[in-house]
């Protein structure tokens, strides 16, 4: 069975870039060398700081939508797991400091 990844790298600019792969390993030496095309290629080294599997292709490809379009705070929390830190992120920024 093929595994379905969703994943998240840093570049050498501190930017996140977030996308998806059935094969990891290759797609991250295609960032790396440079040869998949876009936002990485010109913002190289990337480091790998996130990733989820997933079993069917549908589901990866919503889900890298819906995470390519979070803020950095947004993904920085889903990275680390905070949950509560992911609410706040998601709250109007003037409803945050009233909490």
């Amino acid at each position: 069975m093929t595994d379905f990844h969703v994943y998240i790298l840093e570049c050498a600019d501190g930017s996140y870039y977030t996308g998806h792969t059935d094969n990891l390993e290759q797609r991250i030496g295609q960032h790396q060398a440079g040869t998949f095309k876009g936002h990485t290629s010109t913002r190289r080294p990337v480091k790998l700081l996130w990733n989820t599997t997933f079993q069917s292709r549908d589901d990866p490809f919503a889900f890298e939508r819906r995470v390519k379009n979070c803020s950095r705070a947004k993904k920085q929390a889903l990275m680390g797991s905070d949950w509560s830190a992911l609410q706040r992120a998601a709250m109007p920024p003037g409803e945050r400091d009233a909490r």
